[in-house]
């Protein structure tokens, strides 16, 4: 069995990374973190080493955690619910794992909502947590 989390460096994303371990742990699932980013010019090397730095630190947080899994750093050009969905059919995941924040109604006019993308068009379950 696969959960799989989205994982970006801010608290909704640790909070979802969190809550992952604690469901792999629970249900002794493998775990997929996807770290996804659209890439192109506005991706800085600056910005492409911050998040190697990310990545690594969660792989060594999955490490101490004891829970088995893998980190994926994805650069495709997609947009983070595509990447999400896609690794979840790919892994045939149990269940997707996402962070969310809150947006004005205006927000979520303007700028879509990859949560609702994926809490939609997932071929899975979806949980989704909120930051503390």
């Amino acid at each position: 069995m696969t959960i799989v989390v989205g994982y970006v460096s801010t608290k909704e994303g640790e909070a979802a990374l969190e809550r992952a371990f604690e469901e792999c742990r629970l249900r002794q699932d493998k775990l997929v973190v996807i770290h996804s980013d659209r890439g192109g010019a506005g991706l800085s090397g600056d910005s492409a080493r911050k998040n190697e730095d990310d990545l690594r630190q969660v792989r060594a947080r999955l490490e101490e955690a004891g829970v088995e899994g893998e980190v994926r750093g994805l650069v495709r050009g997609k947009e983070p619910a595509e990447d999400l969905i896609v690794v979840a059919e790919e892994t045939d995941a149990d269940l997707i794992i996402i962070g969310l924040r809150k947006r004005t109604p205006v927000g979520k006019l303007i700028l879509g909502s990859n949560a609702q993308r994926v809490l939609l068009d997932a071929p899975c379950d979806v949980l989704a947590v909120k930051a503390r």
